[in-house]
């Protein structure tokens, strides 16, 4: 994905509500019916970094959020760091692409909504 198209996405973030009003999924793993909660696209503790406004100028790092369930979110936070966060996994797309999510967003895929997902720290 070229850098333009990168912060396209980046800046129109994603929808809490599908047409109609009702609750979107989790743009992970896809579950609909789930509480959502909102993860920062570029973590709020490197917004202030000169590197990180240089390489999202233009983006309102504030607003830049995903609506993931709280396994995924759990998930993304014990695999990646934050630097790795705001680095390189700043879109969806991108997040999809590690092979450790692809991997847990599958998995939770499958998990009925209303159980709770154990999340364990990748090795």
């Amino acid at each position: 994905m070229g850098r333009a198209k990168a912060k396209q996405n980046l800046a129109a973030g994603a929808p809490w509500r599908a047409e109609g009003g009702e609750p979107a999924a989790c743009a992970l793993c896809g579950r609909a019916g789930v509480p959502l909660t909102k993860h920062h696209l570029v973590p709020r503790a490197t917004h202030g970094r000169a590197r990180i406004k240089r390489e999202h100028a233009g983006v309102d790092l504030k607003h830049a959020t995903a609506p993931l369930c709280r396994p995924c979110h759990r998930t993304v936070h014990a695999t990646l760091s934050e630097r790795e966060l705001a680095e390189r996994y700043h879109t969806v797309e991108a997040l999809r692409s590690h092979p450790a999510l692809a991997r847990f967003a599958r998995f939770a895929a499958k998990q009925d909504p209303h159980r709770r997902v154990a999340v364990r720290k990748p090795r």
